[in-house]
């Protein structure tokens, strides 16, 4: 059993695109793991990915496009403001307007730039670039 379902997927998705293939198998999932393969296909880090029902917890099978330079959680999840989010990307993001910061708000899952725009904070989940 894994203490953290979102580093491990992560974690593998990362190994996968650095060895070059087209291809992962993930499991097992989770409505916070999909929110956010979902924001990093919007972002064209990554390509599709379908839910395969084994009776177990499912599978996701995700396509890779070769974009993604690193990948990874925020541990501990941080707390932050709405207007504290360039301290983090500072931290997570090698510059300023490169990659997104996956954040948890009281209006749902988004990216730190949505979050901005809506003036609100959250959570800090995961990172991409």
């Amino acid at each position: 059993m894994f203490n953290d379902p979102l580093a491990a997927t992560l974690a593998k998705i990362l190994n996968a695109e650095k060895v070059g293939k087209r291809e992962v198998l993930v499991k097992p999932t989770s409505k916070l793991i999909k929110e956010v393969l979902t924001i990093m296909n919007e972002h064209n880090y990554l390509g599709s990915y379908e839910e395969i029902e084994d009776g177990k917890g499912g599978v996701l099978k995700i396509n890779l496009l070769g974009n993604i330079n690193k990948c990874g959680v925020v541990k501990p999840r941080f707390s932050t403001k709405h207007n504290n989010f360039e301290k983090w990307e500072k931290r997570y993001l090698p510059s300023k307007d490169f990659g997104v910061i996956v954040v948890s708000t009281s209006l749902g899952i988004m990216t730190h730039y949505q979050a901005k725009d809506k003036k609100v904070g959250g959570k800090l989940l995961a990172y991409c670039y």
